[in-house]
């Protein structure tokens, strides 16, 4: 089974590295990407799971309607994406539902930060996957943490997937930076050994990042970011439909759990 997501936010990524950005631009960034992803999974015929900020949601409904209109899951993401709040989990909820007009079952943290899971299952969430169990230099020291998925408060924590040996993470950065043959293989060889696979990927890596360098956003990230992700998106799916594999959302995945 694979769990295919997508961090659906503001492109708030140039204020990390010193560049005001406004919302308008953040969301024109992330509307176009969003809908180049879309446009990728309707190809392929396969769903997946959004997790939108309360700012995308109010900022693109007709984003949101694409989205739900096309069989995939809509989850929340907090509200505003650079500036946590410790109410936003219960804000964002509100915002989504009342965009979308759907419950809303599943969260995960802006940049996968620790959330209570207490204070989750109070809120209504069936499932929390704000957890990558890996080791990522100034951002995540997980090594401890389950790999797979386990319940905790009696919601079900649904981490990212890392290599099942030295849990290296199998996130974005890996498929913008790794040859495609052997992240391929890295996924494949994780898929057999869990049985099923988690990722995650953000509208504004299918931006043509490269084409402004105002943004001051690092090679790493820049990196086959725009049209040369949707192409690597597209050849990671038909690789996992090839072995026959089933793309489910997150709620379906703990429905059969």
């Amino acid at each position: 089974m694979i769990l295919l997501s997508f961090d659906t936010e503001e492109f708030d990524v140039p204020r990390e590295h010193g560049v005001d950005i406004s919302l308008e631009e953040a969301m024109m960034v992330s509307i176009e990407g969003t809908n180049r992803i879309l446009d990728v999974l309707k190809q392929n015929d396969v769903r997946a799971t959004f997790f939108c900020t309360g700012n995308f949601a109010e900022n693109a409904p007709e984003v949101m309607q694409r989205i739900m209109r096309e069989g995939h899951e809509v989850a929340c993401h907090g509200v505003d994406h650079s500036q946590p709040k410790a109410t936003d989990f219960v804000v964002s909820k509100q915002i989504v539902e009342r965009v979308t007009g759907i419950t809303v079952y599943g969260y995960r943290q802006p940049r996968m930060f620790s959330v209570s899971d207490e204070e989750i299952e109070k809120a209504g969430y069936r499932y929390n996957s704000s957890l990558n169990p890996a080791f990522v230099p100034g951002r995540y020291m997980h090594l401890n943490e389950p790999r797979t998925w386990f319940m905790k408060s009696g919601v079900m924590q649904i981490p990212a997937s890392v290599t099942p040996w030295f849990r290296f993470p199998l996130f974005w950065l890996a498929l913008h930076n790794l040859p495609e043959s052997l992240y391929h293989r890295l996924v494949r060889r994780t898929l057999k050994h869990d049985g099923y696979f988690v990722t995650y990927f953000h509208p504004w890596e299918f931006f043509d990042l490269k084409e402004h360098p105002e943004f001051k956003i690092p090679f790493i990230i820049k990196n086959h970011s725009g049209r040369e992700m949707m192409q690597r998106l597209d050849r990671l799916i038909k690789m996992l439909r090839k072995q026959e594999n089933e793309f489910i959302t997150f709620n379906e995945f703990v429905n059969s759990r």
